[in-house]
């Protein structure tokens, strides 16, 4: 999911009480994809991931892109178009688990900072909160760490917090997600189905 792509407001986004627990998730949910970052083989960087035609390389490089965007967009305030093309070249390099790591840690510094979440972010769908944004990101972490953790054939259980908080963040408009290209159509979940196993399915992944 490109995060300056959507504008969405979900309920774990809405006031200032919130916000101490969003930083909360949004670090762990970084934390779990960048140790599954640090489990990729030397030999797995072209394996297929669950994302269609997106392989191991693509899917860290696109998480790194992300965080990227973080700094320009909370820090500077900047929009879609003063960014521009910046990051659109290859940004992972010959050490993709340490450009990963600096942007990641760049990403979370910015959210962090006294004030951050309060700020308003310039995305291309129009003005959202940072915290809006900051829950997004979180989202976005988690789901594409099961995604890493299947490419690289590693542990696919993820933190119930996460699941359940990443599962809240999307539900109210994942709909709308799955009217774009970028996710398959949602999988009916099996009868018990955890908090992971639903926001697995609602994204169009087969857990």
């Amino acid at each position: 999911m490109n995060r300056h792509e959507k504008d969405r407001n979900g309920p774990d986004t809405e006031g200032a009480d919130d916000h101490h627990e969003i930083l909360r998730r949004h670090g762990e949910a970084i934390a779990l994809f960048g140790s599954r970052v640090h489990r990729v083989r030397k030999d797995q960087w072209d394996d297929p991931t669950p994302c269609a035609a997106w392989t191991v390389r693509d899917l860290v490089g696109h998480l790194t892109v992300e965080q990227l965007w973080v700094p320009r967009l909370v820090r500077d305030g900047a929009t879609i178009e003063e960014v521009g093309d910046a990051y659109d070249d290859d940004q992972l390099g010959a050490d993709p688990a340490g450009a990963w790591g600096r942007a990641a840690v760049a990403a979370v510094t910015a959210f962090s900072e006294p004030g951050a979440l309060d700020r308003t972010v310039h995305l291309s769908s129009g003005d959202s909160t940072a915290a809006a944004y900051c829950s997004q990101m979180m989202m976005d972490a988690v789901v594409h760490s099961w995604d890493l953790s299947r490419a690289i054939r590693a542990d696919e259980r993820l933190p119930q917090e996460l699941a359940a908080a990443a599962l809240r963040e999307v539900e109210p408009y994942a709909d709308e997600l799955a009217e774009t290209p970028m996710f398959a159509d949602p999988v009916p979940p099996p009868p018990g189905a955890d908090d992971l196993t639903r926001l697995l399915c609602l994204l169009g992944r087969r857990p």
